[in-house]
Parts: C-alpha cells; structure tokens; sequence
C-alpha cells in the first residue's frame, strides 16, 4: 500500500528482496499468509509508522527456511515455519510478499498436519485466544465461559482452547449453519439474532452467570454481556471499549475486566513477552499435531488478490479464517 484507504490500494508490486541483516535472522520463503482484521483496519486508518510508507501489510506467515544467520542453529534451510511478526507498516516487514526475514526467536515449527495456507491463519488468532483466556481470563478447568462469536477467526479457537482446558462453553452464533459448526467444537449455541444472548446464559447457567465472558464483538456488545457474567467474574475484550460505556453492571457485580491486544509486545519492543507469544505458538503446533486443535479455513486467495480477500473478510459473515498462497 502506498496509501491508505478502500481495498484497491492494495496492489501488487516488485519489491528488493529483504536480506538477512543479523546473525538471528532466518529468510522465509513465505508459503501462505494470514488475513486479520487489524490489516483492514491498517489500510484503512494508516499504519503504526505512516512516515515509512509504502508499506506491506501481514502480520501471520508460514513458509519453508531459505537461509539461516550464523547464530542460528535452532533451524535449518528446508524446515517448515509460522509465525506472528511484521505487518504494522515498519519497514522491512510485511508478509503480502514471496519472502520474508524474522528474528528465529520470533518463529516456531509449523504443525505437520496443516497446510501451510491453514498455518498461516493461525498465529494470531492463537495467541489471541490463548492470552485472552489463559492469561487475562485465568481460565480454569470446570468453569462456564461465554465466547462471542464462536464461528469467527479468534472464536473457533477460542472454544478450542477453552474446552481443552476443561471448561464448559457457550457461544453466540448468528444462523443454523454457524450453530452446527461451534456445536461440533463443543460449544452450546446462542443465536443472538432470535433470543436475548444474556437470557440464554442465565438459562444454561441456572440462573448463575457465567465465571469468564470473552469479547470479541466490541461496541455496546461488551456492556450487555456484563449482566451475563456472575458476581466477581471476569470480561475479556479483544475491543477497545467505548468512551459512552456504561461502567454501572460492571461495577455491581465487582467484575474485573481484562483487555487483550496481542499486537503489543511487537508495538513496544518488549522482548520477554514476544519470547512468550513464540512459545505458545510452540505449544498450540504440539496440539494441533496431536488431534486437539484444529484450524477452519473458509477460503484462500492467490497473493495477487489481496484486495479481494480483503473486501470478503469486511463484508463479514465468515466462518473460521481466509489466507493468501503464493504460486
């Protein structure tokens, strides 16, 4: 993108191959690509560093080791990678690209029984999940959890992660193809467009709330969903909530509210958590490898139609993730 805007300021274009710089770098040759909300919202609104543009969007990839730096032994030419790195606007990153060079600390083995585009739709909506739940949600086995839009990208992993951990869980899907879809993951299904969704906690929990509530809607979504959640219970919100919220419900049940934005250990250079965020990429290969977590890909796109993958994912309405491959 040379500028921001509508979807057709993504274009293809020839770009200097990066190189690697430093003895920790690894050159991926990039298989597949990721699509997120927040590279609609960078092309957009503008990126994290306007004055280094033109930018290449793409915050998740997944690809094969073309060349490591002399200070990496942890990974050979030929392994298969994903990641969660680059995409913000800062120069030299952006994964819309063949090739791309990462920091090995920032990189983990690929799960071996996923593609590599259905690898590269997963890094960021697993450390979302993971964070949100494990991390601010402080889940524990034997709770009840509501997931909003449990058919959605961070959703469909989320019930994952949630029902791994032992807990019970429900979701708000929007039509009975979605309802089958989280049902089939576990999740009790709530059509927020026929019934009240905090109605329908109440009912499921007898009355009780739920112990942790995970937004991923954002808006007046995140103030309703506090009366669904039981007293000294937990909200997560991957949203950045409203300055008209009320705060009242909140306050009464003595909630605690916890904010989730996996982007920033990139955004503030914080070493230790990018570290954590690799490891749980680590860990979340193991599951996946082992049958207990599985990635929905709706639909790819050849790296040359971004822009289409783009208008698909804001048209919204979409179950599970959408990623670009390279020829």
């Amino acid at each position: 993108m040379t500028t921001n805007g509508t979807a057709n300021v993504l274009q293809p274009q020839d770009v200097i191959s990066p190189k690697i710089s430093t003895p920790q770098d690894i050159l991926i040759r990039l298989c597949a690509v990721g699509i997120n909300p927040i590279d609609t919202k960078l092309r957009k609104r503008g990126t994290f560093y306007p004055e280094q543009i033109p930018a290449i969007l793409g915050c998740d990839g997944a690809g094969i080791v073309e060349a490591v730096g002399s200070n990496v032994s942890r990974f050979q030419v030929g392994d298969e990678v994903y990641f969660c790195y680059g995409g913000l606007g800062k120069k030299g990153t952006g994964n819309y690209a063949e090739y791309a060079v990462v920091d090995k600390r920032f990189v983990a083995a690929k799960p071996q029984s996923l593609s590599f585009a259905e690898a590269a739709a997963a890094p960021l909506v697993l450390i979302t999940a993971w964070e949100a739940l494990y991390d601010r949600g402080r889940l524990e086995a034997g709770r009840r959890v509501l997931i909003h839009g449990g058919s959605g990208g961070v959703g469909h992993v989320a019930i994952q992660l949630a029902k791994l951990k032992g807990a019970e869980v429900c979701t708000t899907i929007s039509s009975a193809e979605k309802a089958a879809f989280v049902k089939n993951l576990g999740a009790h299904p709530i059509n927020y467009q026929e019934t009240n969704f905090v109605d329908a906690v109440n009912d499921w929990t007898e009355g009780e709330g739920v112990e942790l509530a995970f937004d991923t809607v954002g808006s007046e979504n995140l103030e309703k969903t506090f009366a669904a959640v039981q007293l000294y219970g937990d909200v997560v919100t991957i949203l950045s909530p409203s300055e008209t919220i009320n705060w009242k419900e909140a306050r009464s049940r003595n909630l605690r509210i916890g904010l989730e934005l996996m982007l920033t250990p990139q955004l503030t250079h914080n070493l230790d958590a990018q570290l954590a965020q690799t490891k749980i990429l680590e860990q979340c290969s193991r599951l996946i490898d082992q049958g207990g977590l599985k990635i929905h890909l709706h639909q790819t796109f050849p790296l040359e139609k971004a822009a289409e993958a783009h208008q698909l994912l804001e048209a919204g309405g979409m179950t599970g993730k959408i990623a670009l491959v390279m020829n």
